[in-house]
């Protein structure tokens, strides 16, 4: 078969699509493997060994983008996430199997529909995306080899903490707190890092205005290859609900994540592809106490003195 996957919105969003494709390619080789990506995980995705091809989501030119699509004659497609624009692309690129949610105005575009409802969070976003596979693979197990990807990178004594929001987050500690916990690995063996989206300037300026010890900050200035094989090598990960997180765990880096406190924002839904013992998961209320950060800072010292 001849497949094409789309996910065509943000990092962390690509990722937890990405159980998906292993799943099929491992227990479907002789299928190719086609991925339909935003301009931010165009080159990510061409350095994933399970996907075969390439395609990028040009919202400034959706008809080359149409023509491209026909030219590679797919036998079907499978859309994780829909909207009205991805309807039209693929329908009219004339995929004659179009598998979808079953959600918004845009299900209309799709002709093999099924039922999820998402918004009751009755499993992780990527075993949802999973569940999509078994409209065309009524055999298909719901089940890959992990680490999803393997960057085999030797692993350092460093902890990695990146305070910005991503945008489906919406729990985080306040950035004090965040020097808190880097200050609390301060004269430890591991060496303390910050990293930064290119949204993340004033808290960057922030941070380095207000840090006492000592601790190195990163731009993102990576690729997200080379920012992922960096997350590979490091000995934990700290940070809120956002496409970093999900890279992190991607490669089964130990994490302690930041949620929303709300069902939909949670962990239950939003949780990492890693190894459950390799997730701390903790809900953020907007106002949070003193007492839920002694906790964090308490699982973050039992993280580190495990290794």
């Amino acid at each position: 078969m001849n497949l094409l996957i789309t996910r065509h919105d943000k990092i962390g969003d690509f990722v937890v699509t990405l159980p998906l494709f292993k799943a099929i390619k491992e227990q479907y080789p002789q299928t190719k493997l086609t991925a339909l990506v935003s301009k931010v995980n165009f080159e990510f995705a061409q350095n994933i060994d399970f996907i075969d091809d390439v395609i990028l989501f040009d919202k400034n030119n959706l008809a080359q983008t149409k023509e491209l699509i026909k030219s590679k004659e797919f036998d079907a497609s499978i859309s994780a996430y829909i909207d009205t624009a991805v309807g039209k692309l693929l329908f009219g690129s004339r995929i004659k199997k179009r598998v979808a949610p079953a959600t918004k105005i845009a299900q209309l575009f799709f002709n093999k529909r099924v039922k999820q409802r998402r918004s009751q969070v009755k499993k992780r976003e990527w075993e949802y995306n999973l569940d999509l596979g078994l409209k065309l693979f009524p055999n298909l197990q719901l089940t890959f080899t992990k680490p999803l990807l393997n960057f085999v990178e030797e692993k350092t004594n460093r902890v990695v903490f990146h305070p910005g929001f991503g945008g489906s987050s919406d729990g985080n500690l306040r950035l004090d707190d965040y020097i808190a916990l880097a200050r609390s690995v301060d004269k430890t063996t591991y060496e303390v890092v910050f990293t930064f989206g290119p949204d993340d300037g004033a808290s960057k300026e922030y941070i380095q205005n207000r840090i006492d010890f000592e601790a190195k900050l990163l731009d993102s200035k990576m690729s997200l290859v080379e920012f992922t094989k960096y997350l590979s090598a490091s000995a934990l990960f700290v940070s809120t609900s956002t496409g970093p997180m999900h890279l992190a765990g991607a490669v089964n880096t130990k994490t302690l994540s930041f949620f929303g406190d709300s069902l939909f924002a949670s962990a239950k839904r939003w949780g990492t592809v890693s190894e459950e013992s390799n997730q701390n998961n903790f809900m953020i209320p907007q106002n949070y106490s003193k007492e839920l950060y002694g906790e964090i800072e308490s699982c973050l010292k039992k993280v580190l003195d495990a290794k």
